[in-house]
């Protein structure tokens, strides 16, 4: 990546939180307190920057392709056309999932890695039935199998020290305390788009004419497998349209370390 591509919480005990922060900070030569305050301030393109200038090859975009995920993809690839995009493919992605990734894979070029479950999703029902339908601890096993695994081989694989996701506040009740940097199994996550509005994501996807997935017009607002992603009806939070109600996360953004 050139210079030309460049437009330039309390989680836990203190002691502790300190100690990782520190830990990381020294190995990745980065203060990353003081350059969270910095950045909290900062636009998203000024986040991005930092990170692609700071983490350089290190770095990778994670994409669900969920209901607005172009704003992030189109952000990154503006910066850095050939940045690693991971999609963690579940095998039970809607089919208008995977046309949606096809249509943004060809419109932004991008460098896409795909990672799947060492179990195909015939030997997964196999072995252990539908596991989505087997509650809350069904769902656990599930979500780890098929995407916090391939997940964490991607970003070893890929030897990231540093990632990027779309997560957004005003996403959920889990999100709401979402720093610009956090940390997560040893790595910096970071969030661009974090203090950004469901206004500013139409009128950044209208600005540069965007598509939101082709299943938000039908109702959904979070999308995920076909079998644990539901239409936004009457009755129900956002959080309820994902696993029945019986949580919000798939397990990728809720093992950090810290919230800085």
């Amino acid at each position: 990546m050139s210079d030309s591509t460049l437009n330039l919480s309390e989680k836990a005990e203190a002691p502790v939180v300190i100690d990782r922060i520190d830990e990381l900070g020294a190995r990745l030569g980065v203060d990353l307190k003081s350059t969270n305050a910095q950045l909290e301030s900062g636009s998203a393109e000024e986040r991005l920057a930092w990170a692609l200038k700071t983490f350089q090859a290190r770095i990778a975009l994670s994409s669900s392709f969920g209901a607005q995920s172009a704003v992030s993809l189109h952000q990154a690839t503006q910066l850095w056309p050939e940045i690693p995009v991971i999609l963690v493919d579940t095998g039970y992605l809607f089919p208008e999932t995977y046309q949606f990734i096809d249509e943004l894979t060809e419109r932004l070029s991008l460098n896409l890695k795909i990672y799947r479950s060492t179990l195909s999703p015939a030997e997964q029902e196999r072995n252990f039935g539908k596991l989505w339908e087997q509650g809350l601890n069904g769902i656990e096993k599930y979500n780890q199998m098929n995407k916090v695994e391939p997940m964490d081989r991607a970003l070893d694989e890929l030897g990231v020290d540093a990632w990027i996701t779309g997560l957004r506040r005003q996403q959920s009740k889990s999100r709401e305390n979402v720093s610009v940097l956090a940390v997560s199994k040893g790595r910096v996550k970071v969030h661009p788009i974090v203090d950004w509005t469901d206004k500013d994501i139409f009128d950044y996807l209208k600005r540069n004419d965007l598509p939101y997935h082709p299943l938000w017009e039908e109702g959904y607002v979070s999308i995920g497998d076909w079998h644990t992603s539901h239409k936004l009806t009457e009755g129900l939070t956002p959080e309820e349209t994902r696993f029945f109600g019986l949580k919000r996360e798939c397990g990728l953004h809720e093992d950090a370390d810290f919230v800085i």
